[in-house]
C-alpha cells in the first residue's frame, strides 16, 4: 500500500459515563453520545507504533510507553500533531475517531481498527473485544477496575484520574500489541476498506433534508388521524390484538389464527407478514381492508421512528453512515450495532432514501452491480447458458424463464407470473432453497417482491396434474412441511400453492444442471476438505480445514466443524458454538456472496482514488461528485465498476454492471 501516512499513533479516549446523567452507550447511540452537548472526554492515552516492531511475547518485559493526557495538555498535544500525515489506531476506532472528528475537528490521514481486523480474521462471532483478543494472543489481561465518573462533570478526583489513566494506558498498550499480531499479511485492500468504512461515519458528507422529513411525518400523522376518524375508532383498539379481533368479530369476520411455533397453541395471526392478515388487507370488503390499513398505520411505526431519528440527526449535522466492516461471515457490511439506523433497509424511492442528499455544489452518483450474485454463481458453476443470457443485455429473467418453462418468447408483459417465478428462482433457488422455504417466502413477498399465492390456473401452466399432486402427498415429509406453512397461511388452496412451489423448484433444478453439480461438489468437500483438511482448489476458491479462502486472501470460517444429530435424528454437519448447520447450499451462498462482495469492493476502491465513496447499500456504492460534471463522472465510475476481475479471467460478462441501475441524486440547490 502506498502509505498515505508517515506515522501511526494508537489512541484510547476515556469519557463521561454513568446511568444517572443519562450519557452513555446504555441509553444512546454512538452518534447521540458523542454529539451530545454534555459529552466530555476526560483524557486520552497515546503511543506511537513501529510497524516493524515484533509483538510482545510472554517472556518479554512489559514496556508501556503510553502517555496519559487531559485538560489543556490534551488539547495542546492534539494541536501539535500533523494529522494529515498521521494514521490513527484504536480498538473500536469508530468511537475514538468520531471524537477526534466531531469534538476536535481532527481528520487523520488513515484509520486502523483492531476490532474490524479481528472480525475479518477470526470470525464475526468469535468474540473480538479487547479482553478476548488479549486472551487470544496471551497478553496480560485487560483491566476491569475502572472507577465510575458518574455525575462528575468538571474535574476528576486525583485518585480517580490516576486509576483511569492506568486503565487507559494499559488498554492502549494492549491495542498496540494486538495490532502488531494481526497486521502482517493482512490484505492491503481490506485495510483500505476499513478506513473507508470508518470515514463514512466519522467524516460524514451526506446531508439530510429536514423539511422533507418533517413533511413526511406530518403527512403520515394526517393520514393516520384521517383513517381513525373515518372508522370512528381509537388507536388503542387497533393496537391491541384482542380488541382488534373483537372488532373483526363484530363485523362478522372470523379473526385469523395460526399455530404458535413456540407453544404449539393457536394464536391470533395479526402481524403484517401473516398471510392470513394480508388476505384480510386484500379483502373485497372495503371496510375490512380499510380497518387493516388503519391497524398497520398504528402498529407499523418503523418508518415513523426512522424519520424522527433522521430528523434528529439532521438537527445535529451531517449523516454518519453506520456500517460494520465484515459484519457477516461473507465479509459483507451490516448495520453498526446500536446505531438504530440500517442503511440496507432504505428502499429505492422511499422518502427516507430521498431525504439523503449531497452538500451544496455536489451530487451523489449511485452505481449498482446488477444481478451480481447469480452472475457469480453462473461463473463458479460454469453455467454457460446463464452467462450468455447476462452477456446478451436482454431481460435476464424473461430469457431464463423461457428456458425454465420451455416457453420461447416469454416476456414480462404477456407472462408476468412466469417471469416473476423465474426471477425468484434465479435469485433464491441457486442456494439449494427447498420448496417449503420457497413457498413460505412467496407468501410474505420473496426478496422484497409483493406477496404471491399460486392458484390452480398457474399450477396448470406449470404442468401440475393429478399424478404430480399424488406423488407430492405420498411423502409424509411434504405434509409435515406444509403443516408448518399452514401456521401463517390461509387454508384456501394451500395445497395448490405448495405443489406449485415444489414444481418450480423441480423445474429450476432440472434446468440449472451446472448449479446442481456445484452443490454436489461442495457437499463432498465438507468432509474431504473442511473437516478432514484435504486442500482443494475450485477456481478462485481454496478449501481447507475449517475455512474457504476467497480470491483476496480473506476467509470464510467454519470453526469447530463437526457432525451432530439433527432434530430428525439424522447426522448433519454443524459448526460454531451455536451449532450452525452447514450444507452445500449454505456454502454456495457464502462463497457467492463473498466473491460478489470482492467484485463490488474492488470497484469501490478504484472509484475512491478519484472521488470519496460516502456510503454503500447492498451492491450499491454512493459516490460524491461535483455537480457540474456529474454525468461525465458517473460514466467514469461505471468503468471502474466493470473492470474484469483478475480472479475471473475472460468472464467480464459475469460481472457486467447494468447501466440502468445508476442514478444521480438531487442536490439541495435543486430541491
Amino acid at each position: 500500500m502506498a502509505k498515505p501516512f508517515e506515522r501511526v499513533v494508537v489512541i484510547d479516549f476515556e469519557s463521561v459515563w454513568g446511568r444517572q446523567i443519562k450519557l452513555g452507550f446504555s441509553c444512546q447511540t454512538n452518534e447521540e453520545y458523542v454529539r451530545d452537548p454534555r459529552f466530555k472526554a476526560w483524557g486520552l492515552s497515546y503511543d506511537f507504533v513501529d510497524m516493524n516492531e515484533e509483538p510482545w511475547q510472554e517472556d518479554d518485559k512489559i514496556e508501556n510507553h503510553a502517555i496519559w493526557l487531559t485538560g489543556d495538555a490534551l488539547k495542546n498535544w492534539l494541536s501539535r500533531v500533523d494529522w494529515s500525515t498521521t494514521a490513527v489506531l484504536a480498538q473500536n476506532a469508530q468511537f475514538d475517531a468520531s471524537i477526534l472528528s466531531w469534538i476536535y475537528g481532527i481528520r487523520p490521514a488513515f484509520i486502523f481498527d483492531t476490532l474490524s481486523m479481528a472480525r475479518a480474521l477470526y470470525g464475526v462471532d468469535a468474540g473480538n473485544s479487547l479482553k478476548k483478543l488479549a486472551e487470544r494472543f496471551k497478553l496480560p489481561p485487560k483491566g476491569d477496575g475502572l472507577a465510575s465518573s458518574e455525575n462528575i462533570l468538571d474535574t476528576l478526583p486525583f485518585e480517580t484520574e490516576r486509576e483511569l489513566a492506568t486503565y487507559c494506558k494499559h488498554d492502549t498498550w494492549l491495542c498496540k500489541q494486538i495490532f502488531l499480531n494481526m497486521i502482517k499479511g493482512f490484505p492491503t485492500k481490506e485495510l483500505r476498506l476499513i478506513d473507508m468504512t470508518l470515514k463514512m461515519y466519522t467524516e460524514p458528507k451526506l446531508m439530510l433534508d429536514a423539511d422533507m422529513l418533517m413533511d413526511a411525518l406530518a403527512q403520515e400523522k394526517e393520514q393516520r388521524e384521517d383513517l381513525l376518524e373515518r372508522l370512528n375508532i381509537e388507536e388503542a383498539q387497533l393496537a391491541s390484538n384482542p380488541q382488534f379481533a373483537a372488532i373483526l368479530t363484530g363485523m362478522g369476520i372470523e379473526p385469523p389464527m395460526k399455530r404458535s411455533k413456540t407453544t404449539g397453541k393457536m394464536t391470533l395471526a395479526l402481524a403484517k407478514n401473516d398471510a392470513k392478515f394480508q388476505a384480510l388487507m386484500n379483502s373485497d370488503n372495503e371496510d375490512v381492508a380499510l380497518l387493516c390499513e388503519a391497524r398497520l398505520k398504528v402498529k407499523s411505526t418503523a418508518e415513523r421512528t426512522r424519520a424522527q431519528r433522521f430528523l434528529d440527526i439532521a438537527n445535529r449535522g451531517a449523516l454518519p453512515v453506520p456500517l460494520t466492516y465484515f459484519g457477516a461471515v461473507t465479509g459483507r457490511w451490516t448495520a453498526s450495532k446500536g446505531s438504530a439506523i440500517n442503511m440496507q433497509n432504505l428502499k429505492r424511492g422511499s422518502f427516507l432514501r430521498n431525504a439523503i442528499m449531497a452538500p451544496e455544489g455536489y451530487s451523489v452518483a449511485v452505481a449498482d452491480l446488477s444481478q451480481i450474485e447469480p452472475r457469480v454463481l453462473g461463473w463458479l458453476s460454469d453455467y454457460n447458458d446463464i452467462l450468455e443470457i447476462f452477456s446478451s443485455g436482454q431481460d435476464a429473467y424473461s430469457m431464463f424463464g423461457a428456458q425454465m418453462f420451455n416457453l420461447p418468447g416469454l416476456n414480462k408483459k404477456d407472462h408476468p407470473d412466469l417471469r416473476q417465478s423465474a426471477k425468484s428462482a434465479m435469485l433464491g433457488c441457486g442456494y439449494q432453497l427447498g420448496w417449503a422455504s420457497f413457498a413460505a417466502q412467496l407468501l410474505v413477498g420473496f426478496l422484497g417482491a409483493p406477496p404471491v399465492r399460486y392458484d390452480k390456473a398457474f399450477a396448470k401452466k406449470l404442468g401440475v396434474d393429478s399424478s404430480y399432486i399424488e406423488r407430492f402427498l405420498d411423502w409424509d415429509e411434504n405434509l409435515k412441511k406444509m403443516d408448518e406453512i399452514a401456521r401463517t397461511c390461509t387454508a384456501q388452496e394451500l395445497l395448490i400453492h405448495c405443489v406449485a412451489a415444489k414444481k418450480i423448484i423441480d423445474v429450476y433444478r432440472a434446468t440449472a444442471h451446472p448449479v446442481v453439480g456445484l452443490w454436489e461438489l461442495f457437499g463432498n468437500l465438507i468432509e474431504r476438505s473442511l473437516a478432514d483438511g484435504e486442500e482443494y482448489q475450485h477456481k478462485c476458491l481454496t478449501f481447507r480445514k475449517g475455512e474457504i479462502e476467497l480470491p483476496n486472501g480473506m476467509k470464510i470460517l467454519y470453526p469447530d466443524l463437526r457432525k451432530e444429530k439433527g432434530k430428525d435424528g439424522r447426522p448433519q454437519w454443524v459448526y460454531g458454538p451455536d451449532a450452525t448447520k452447514l450444507y452445500a447450499g449454505k456454502i454456495t451462498n457464502n462463497v457467492v456472496q463473498g466473491t460478489a462482495r470482492i467484485v463490488m469492493t474492488d470497484g469501490m476502491l478504484r472509484t475512491a482514488k478519484r472521488f470519496p465513496v460516502v456510503g454503500t447499500v447492498h451492491d450499491e456504492e454512493l459516490v460524491l461528485v461535483p455537480e457540474k460534471n456529474a454525468q461525465e463522472d458517473l460514466a467514469w465510475i461505471l468503468e471502474q465498476m466493470t473492470v474484469e476481475p483478475k480472479y475471473m479471467p475472460g468472464d467480464r460478462k459475469s460481472t457486467r454492471l447494468n447501466s440502468s441501475h445508476t442514478d444521480i441524486s438531487r442536490m439541495p440547490s435543486s430541491a
